[in-house]
């Protein structure tokens, strides 16, 4: 069994979530930080009004079928938390 990634900003264990109809990614689901104190996601709130007049933030992601992290967009703290898929063979999150 593998480790569960964790975020890089905040070491909490990522979260296996579906994306909504219209979604461009290329896995069933991405693995996203819902840690709502993580530094990352805090900070994205203050960053993105300063610098796009935008009250959104964003969650760190990893797309599990392709390597690939960033930012995922989100626009209130309950956003894409609708979403989330329970573990898959406890904490062993790879698709494979």
């Amino acid at each position: 069994m593998t480790a569960r990634p964790t975020c890089p900003h905040c070491a909490t264990p990522l979260t296996r979530c579906a994306m909504p109809d219209g979604a461009q990614f290329d896995a069933p689901y991405l693995l996203v930080c819902f840690n709502d104190e993580c530094e990352y996601y805090v900070r994205g709130w203050a960053f993105m009004e300063q610098s796009f007049g935008r009250r959104v933030s964003y969650r760190h992601y990893l797309n599990p079928a392709n390597g690939a992290t960033g930012p995922l967009p989100v626009w209130s703290p309950a956003a894409l938390k609708s979403h989330i898929l329970p573990d898959e063979g406890g904490d062993d999150d790879d698709p494979q």
